[in-house]
């Protein structure tokens, strides 16, 4: 059986991540998703692309414009 490739991550599936996740580090990623005001699920796939890439969307590139 193959797997279904998925563009963006579940909400369920960023419950999982986040229920596995050493409880400082979910802390932090849910207090930064409501700064930024993006949904966790976005947050944690932000977080690992910046983990795995650095050249990938960070948190630096959210809302650009704000307060101008």
């Amino acid at each position: 059986m193959q797997a279904k490739l998925q563009e963006q991550l579940s909400p369920a599936d960023a419950e999982v991540i986040l229920g596995r996740l050493p409880e400082r580090i979910k802390a932090a990623l849910i207090a930064r998703a409501a700064e930024i005001e993006y949904p966790i699920a976005i947050s944690i796939a932000i977080s690992i692309a910046s983990f795995l890439d650095t050249e990938a969307l960070g948190f630096v590139d959210c809302k650009a414009g704000r307060g101008q």
